[in-house]
């Protein structure tokens, strides 16, 4: 979208220094926001990330929280910092999120500790600090980037789909309590995004199952997306995109689906 419809508001991305994150805080970027980031990785991955976002919005690198989204008291200090740095927080998108498959009777409690805390918990407390100071300005958007494992589930990620399932129900939760003011709360839910991770994982299916990449991608890995294509980081953005607009206000609770028809199935 070429209109620059969010000018003058914030927006905090977590987990935006790659992948889905980056690809919504780039897309804010480019409405006008002034985007801060959050996320682990490598210090020249975030470095080039910070120099991105900032380039679209003016220049200079855009303003970066390494706050631990396991740790509630780090969340609570990268909400009042968004708030201080960026002038107001009227948009929170919650995307940080890690990732652990075994068997659940082989599940090791701190996996599942952590996928917990990061996926979902974070997601409260994050909402928590931040939506006072939304309802009193009468303006804000809190979206949260769930899964189609937040509506259906798979062997094997018993954590994953837990944490997702809560997302879901912790947004329409948040919808209802705030239903009759301005700000809204939704969920995201993407089957398989093209990133580097997902597309890391496709090499490696094709050799185990002695068949061709398109193969493993298509009857492996997209195996419950009827398309059988990749969700694109950019289709993802651009739902954020719509929630944030004033004519998706009375869009609130709602967990859209952005999974090729995964589940419809």
């Amino acid at each position: 979208m070429s209109d620059r419809f969010l000018e003058g508001q914030g927006a905090l991305v977590t987990g935006s220094t790659s992948g889905i994150g980056l690809g919504i805080a780039k897309a804010f970027a480019l409405a006008g926001a002034k985007v801060m980031l959050n996320g682990f990785g490598k210090p020249e991955e975030i470095a080039a990330a910070r120099a991105e976002i900032g380039a679209i919005m003016g220049g200079g690198d855009a303003p970066y929280s390494a706050a631990d989204m396991s740790k509630p008291a780090s969340i609570r200090d990268m909400i009042a910092d968004a708030e201080k740095t960026l002038g107001s927080l009227d948009i929170l998108v919650n995307n940080a999120g890690i990732q652990f498959v075994s068997p659940v009777q082989d599940f090791p409690d701190e996996k599942w500790d952590a996928i917990i805390a990061i996926n979902m918990s974070s997601n409260f407390h994050a909402i928590k600090a931040a939506l006072p100071a939304m309802l009193a300005r009468k303006r804000g958007r809190i979206i949260n980037v769930a899964s189609a494992h937040g509506l259906v589930a798979s062997p094997f990620k018993s954590a994953y789909v837990a944490a997702k399932h809560g997302v879901v129900g912790l947004t329409k939760t948040v919808a209802i309590e705030i239903a009759e003011s301005p700000v809204t709360c939704n969920a995201i839910c993407p089957g398989f995004v093209r990133t580097p991770l997902a597309e890391a994982q496709v090499k490696p299916l094709a050799e185990k199952f002695g068949i061709s990449e398109e193969e493993a991608l298509k009857e492996k890995l997209l195996v419950h997306q009827p398309n059988k294509r990749w969700v694109e980081v950019e289709d993802v953005a651009e739902m954020a995109l719509y929630l944030c607009r004033p004519q998706a206000g009375s869009v609130n609770g709602s967990a859209l689906s952005i999974d090729g028809g995964w589940v419809a199935n």
